[in-house]
């Protein structure tokens, strides 16, 4: 169903671009991203934008999600902890690349709708979790990758923590307005190298290692 978009989505905002993962490319045509956003926004769903969605969060465009799904590095056997499920479109696009993700989600309905979702198209490698992201989920780690959907003023130090060796961290880092998209990789020493790849802007990320709800 809808093909045509998608495949139009991959060669004009991603094969057009910087996105040359196969796997990431073949995910995004894969997920019906139209099943992830307001029924009324369905028509806008394979354009270059992010869109409205339950709870008064959003869903990032098409190619800051192919972008953040490569800059994992993502390997068929990785584990993958997603922090901020939203519409579980990200998560989606994932689980179709990696073994297994583990998303956690702070609000109730997007969790459940989440779920919901998954469940309806079988992406049976996908379990959500409702709490604070920012904290991690500690009986699953380590993880080969994480991923985090919103913007920190810093990288939790929880996350840090249960990042495998070798692993591959991509989170928003900055103030409320701007961040900047950082890939943090965990040496065999431990060591953290950091990369910056671009200026983005996202919702802030809320939670105990994030921005609290107050400010």
């Amino acid at each position: 169903m809808r093909l045509a978009e998608r495949e139009w989505m991959v060669q004009t905002q991603l094969i057009g671009r910087d996105i040359t993962d196969e796997a990431v490319i073949n995910s995004m045509l894969i997920v019906p991203r139209h099943k992830y956003v307001l029924e009324d926004k369905q028509e806008y769903a394979y354009y270059g934008t992010a869109l409205e969605i339950e709870a008064g969060q959003t869903i990032s465009q098409p190619y800051i999600v192919a972008l953040m799904a490569q800059a994992l590095e993502l390997k068929a056997n990785d584990k993958v902890l997603e922090v901020g499920t939203g519409s579980g479109y990200s998560a989606a696009v994932l689980s179709r690349i990696a073994l297994c993700i583990y998303t956690i989600e702070r609000h109730d309905v997007l969790a459940h709708l989440a779920k919901e979702r998954f469940q309806n198209q079988g992406y049976e490698n996908v379990e959500v979790r409702i709490g604070d992201g920012t904290l991690g989920w500690t009986e699953k780690a380590p993880f080969d990758a994480i991923l985090v959907t919103a913007g920190g003023p810093v990288i939790p130090e929880s996350l840090i923590d249960q990042l495998a060796i070798g692993g591959r961290l991509v989170i928003p880092v900055g103030d409320k307005g701007d961040q900047k998209l950082l890939r943090v990789k965990k040496t065999v020493t431990r060591e953290l190298i950091e990369e910056n790849l671009g200026s983005v802007r996202f919702v802030p990320l809320i939670g105990t290692e994030g921005w609290s709800e107050l400010n």
